[in-house]
């Protein structure tokens, strides 16, 4: 395989902490050409207000900066509150002021995308874990509001929710409309090889770059997907995620052996990103 092929992993974090712009210079040298770089909850600021998620969000720019400067890879950026964080924060400062600190991140993230600094919200979403009814309705107002921000800015949300299904897609469509965003602007992070409309209900997968979940995906005759590691770049859990280079190994081992056509590649790895973000 002599062509130069688009290689793009649609979720990757770093970190001050961890191997960062290292991390990203091994993407690139097995062959990756752009990526979107999703915030974290840094160790190196605590939420305890709204305002702290600008300082939090500063990190991740700075992240970008680095992309930037020492490669000529395609970045995306997203930022926004995580959503697990809301539980912790209504504990110590009760349901109503935790949903204000959220809202408020949310804002300040919408801030980001409309100064060009970032290209989405996210991740964004509700918790994955079993959490109150409370917590429950609160995240999903939450989700809401970032979605409306959203669709204010003509961003895509990136979304961090509880194990995919169907009925998460759905549930996750109904939001999307109620705030006037496109469903198609959702971006389902960690999402099993759902691609057709039934599976969908027009939610954007974004699939962990298993050669497993891409054969299924493919296999059902669709190709409207994105591909993911979520790389974590935390020296203390090395093996927690997909190793950084697991999308450019992957999509080449599957051109050579027939599993993807050049076609599919440039489809989940240039068209939809490119109709996704605008950078």
């Amino acid at each position: 395989m002599t062509e130069k092929v688009p290689i793009y992993d649609n979720h990757i974090h770093m970190s001050p902490s961890g191997r960062n712009i290292d991390a990203i210079r091994e993407f690139a040298a097995a062959g990756g050409t752009g990526f979107t770089l999703v915030t974290l909850p840094y160790k190196e600021v605590i939420i305890d207000s709204g305002k702290d998620f600008a300082e939090s969000f500063e990190i991740t720019y700075r992240m970008a900066s680095l992309v930037k400067k020492h490669t000529d890879l395609k970045l995306n950026v997203a930022v926004g509150p995580y959503p697990i964080l809301l539980p912790g924060l209504a504990e110590k400062y009760g349901l109503e002021t935790a949903t204000e600190i959220m809202i408020e991140g949310m804002e300040i993230a919408g801030k980001g995308v409309a100064e060009g600094k970032s290209q989405a919200l996210g991740e964004i979403g509700r918790p994955h874990f079993p959490v109150s009814e409370d917590i429950w309705d609160a995240s999903n107002h939450i989700l809401q509001t970032g979605m409306t921000i959203a669709k204010e800015n003509s961003c895509p949300v990136i979304i961090h929710s509880e194990a995919g299904t169907t009925e998460t897609n759905r549930s996750l469509s109904e939001i999307a409309r109620k705030a006037g965003l496109e469903p198609s602007k959702v971006i389902k992070h960690s999402s099993p090889p759902f691609v057709t409309d039934e599976e969908t209900y027009g939610i954007m997968p974004s699939v962990p770059a298993s050669r497993s979940y891409i054969k299924e995906a493919i296999g059902k005759g669709s190709d409207r997907f994105m591909l993911e590691t979520d790389y974590y770049d935390d020296p203390e859990k090395p093996g927690a995620r997909m190793s950084v280079n697991t999308v450019p190994k992957r999509i080449k081992a599957m051109l050579v052996n027939g599993e993807m056509s050049s076609e599919n590649v440039y489809r989940v790895c240039e068209e939809i990103p490119n109709l996704m973000f605008r950078s």
